[in-house]
């Protein structure tokens, strides 16, 4: 009989000194309904800002790749006089560059000041092209923290809520319910809004990159057309 109680004794010690793990998915479930819709909201904001971060960043890439020789063939076509030939060529390149040029084929014969205007304001249709969407990722950056932290005031006016109405045997169960919401709502919150904001400010360096491009070009073949024939 001694020997079965000190065996009992033994595997409750085991039990009570056995580590305990926690998935995120368990984290999530014990957070409560609360946490588990902020969780949600914060999933779909994250799956949000990652689609618009691979959407732009491609268009982006795309809109980056200019032909080494396109200026080249555009400077023989225009001093050739061969204006078709140049418009043709800027049509069949999909590019901002590539389009802001055929503009300024396309006002060739009116002053150089008419031809610059027109310049400028396909560029800034060109970035306004690039930049769609871009500023939602600043906003999720913003707002996804902002939403956890709610998810934190949540979790810990349920814990508060639950000492109040404990009448001095409080539930510890229903206690880390709140605790797991408002711990898990502000990871995941900072989570998704560090994310957004790392993408957001990558795709407006690439950005800039493709404008400053376009402004290289626009200058270079407004040189041209200051170039003597």
């Amino acid at each position: 009989m001694l020997l079965f109680i000190q065996e009992i004794a033994e595997e409750i010690s085991k039990e009570e000194n056995q580590e305990k793990t926690l998935s995120i998915f368990q984290l999530i479930k014990d957070g409560g309904p609360g946490g588990q819709v902020i969780i949600a909201i914060l999933f779909v904001l994250l799956a949000l800002a990652l689609y618009i971060y691979f959407e732009r960043f491609f268009a982006i890439k795309a809109a980056s790749q200019v032909d080494e020789n396109f200026m080249n063939q555009i400077r023989d076509f225009v001093l050739n006089g061969n204006i078709e030939s140049a418009k043709s060529l800027c049509e069949s390149t999909d590019t901002p560059t590539s389009k802001l040029v055929g503009k300024g084929i396309s006002r060739i014969g009116k002053p150089l000041e008419d031809i610059n205007t027109a310049i400028e304001s396909a560029g800034k249709l060109e970035v306004y092209k690039l930049e769609k969407n871009v500023s939602v990722l600043a906003t999720i950056a913003g707002a996804a923290p902002m939403i956890g932290f709610l998810g934190t005031v949540i979790g810990m006016i349920v814990a508060i809520h639950e000492i109040a109405n404990s009448g001095g045997q409080i539930d510890i169960k229903m206690l880390s319910d709140g605790l797991y919401t408002a711990m898990t709502t502000t990871v995941a919150g900072l989570i998704v809004g560090i994310i957004a904001y790392v993408t957001y400010n990558h795709l407006v360096v690439k950005t800039d990159k493709v404008v400053y491009q376009m402004e290289a070009k626009s200058v270079e073949f407004l040189d041209l057309l200051n170039e003597p024939v």
